[in-house]
């Protein structure tokens, strides 16, 4: 069995090499920093003994699982991989130098892959000799739960090296979608607007939070709203996402960030991890205006401009409309594939609805994608 080995120790790290011993491969967990890996072995025994307890796995298992991985302060002791996979804090010139030191230490056919969710897999290539090996494999935290895998081939990646890569993280049993090396692939990208128009709803004053959110999951079936979703993510780190976004397409419109949820970062309400976000967390929650009416429109609104921008990614060959839905349903949990809910909804009254709010605000945010407006003119569904 190949060997596997995983540069960072971090929550994601750890996640993944749990992922490759418990499907049987030999693991080099590798972390310089003073207490990542013994902190990485320690949270790895206390998941395992809870799937113990659990009975998802025996007490052999376990064992099993926990001795095929080495934790490692050394990274020469990643030599011999058959895939290198980096977990490391999200900075190019990091990551670029890491490459690099992987590149000297691993064998000509190893994969280097980045875990990056919104670097580009190019970028980073371009540090090394051969930039053919190098691949995104994004997974979705947390790792062992989450389904999703996204597959990035940049510009350098060899057909070899993308089959290969694909064919492992299937092997793991994951749910594999393969997208463009463009900033946010698909669901970083796609999922933008469900918190950005969300914002946008809160700040005109239209609704509040927990009405938004109300309206999101009842209404529309979502697991979590919008502001439940980003105080759980961390109100920083889905703000950097955003920014990165929207920095990395040129200060595209459709991707602008929000002031309240910058004013929100700087404030240190970060959600859920420090006990404040868009919700006080010592306190009881407040009640939503359920009103179905105005549920709707909120529904209606966010739900166009999530089509559309799932309708702009297939317009622009990021990734194959099954390979779309495929990664909002398994990646972010959505209740249904956006390109078949438009089929559903009827993709005119989806472009009425962004020509109303394009010819109201006159912004560029609320542009429709010339494939939805192409599929409308010809009558013409997704699916």
């Amino acid at each position: 069995m190949m060997k596997v080995s995983v540069i960072g120790a971090g929550t994601m790290g750890a996640g993944i090499a749990q992922i490759a011993a418990t499907n049987g491969h030999e693991v080099c967990l590798y972390d310089s920093f003073d207490g990542a890996t013994e902190n990485a072995e320690a949270k790895l025994k206390k998941i395992l003994n809870r799937l113990v307890e659990k009975e998802r796995i025996s007490q052999e298992e376990k064992e099993t699982i926990l001795g095929r991985i080495k934790f490692s302060k050394q990274i020469e002791d990643i030599k011999g991989s058959g895939i290198v996979i980096e977990a490391i804090i999200e900075n190019l010139e990091i990551k670029q130098k890491v490459f690099s030191e992987i590149e000297n230490l691993v064998d000509e056919g190893c994969i280097i892959a980045s875990n990056t969710s919104s670097l580009s897999i190019a970028s980073i290539a371009g540090a090394l000799k051969k930039a053919e090996r190098v691949i995104g494999i994004h997974f979705f935290n947390p790792a062992p739960l989450m389904p999703l895998v996204e597959i990035i081939p940049a510009v350098q990646t060899s057909e070899n090296t993308l089959n290969k890569a694909k064919s492992i993280i299937d092997s793991w049993k994951k749910v594999t979608v393969i997208t463009k090396d463009t900033p946010g692939f698909i669901v970083n990208r796609v999922a933008r607007p469900f918190y950005g128009e969300a914002l946008r709803i809160y700040e005109e004053g239209i609704a509040d939070f927990a009405t938004i959110d109300w309206a999101m999951r009842e209404l529309g079936g979502f697991r979590m709203g919008p502001f439940q979703l980003m105080d759980y993510i961390g109100n920083d780190i889905n703000y950097t996402v955003t920014e990165t976004v929207f920095t990395a397409f040129y200060f595209e419109p459709r991707y602008k960030p929000s002031f309240t949820q910058k004013r929100m970062m700087e404030a240190g309400y970060l959600g859920r991890k420090s006990g404040r976000g868009y919700y006080d967390y010592s306190t009881e929650m407040p009640k939503a205006n359920e009103d179905r009416a105005l549920g709707k429109k909120i529904l209606c609104r966010v739900l166009a401009m999530l089509i559309n921008e799932a309708a702009d990614a297939l317009f622009l060959n990021i990734a194959s409309r099954e390979d779309i839905d495929l990664a909002m349903t398994k990646g972010v949990n959505y209740p249904k594939g956006l390109l078949a809910w438009a089929d559903e909804v009827g993709l005119k009254n989806v472009l009425n609805q962004l020509e109303e709010l394009y010819c109201e605000y006159g912004e560029d945010r609320y542009r429709p994608s010339p494939l939805l407006r192409r599929m409308v003119k010809e009558n013409k569904t997704f699916y």
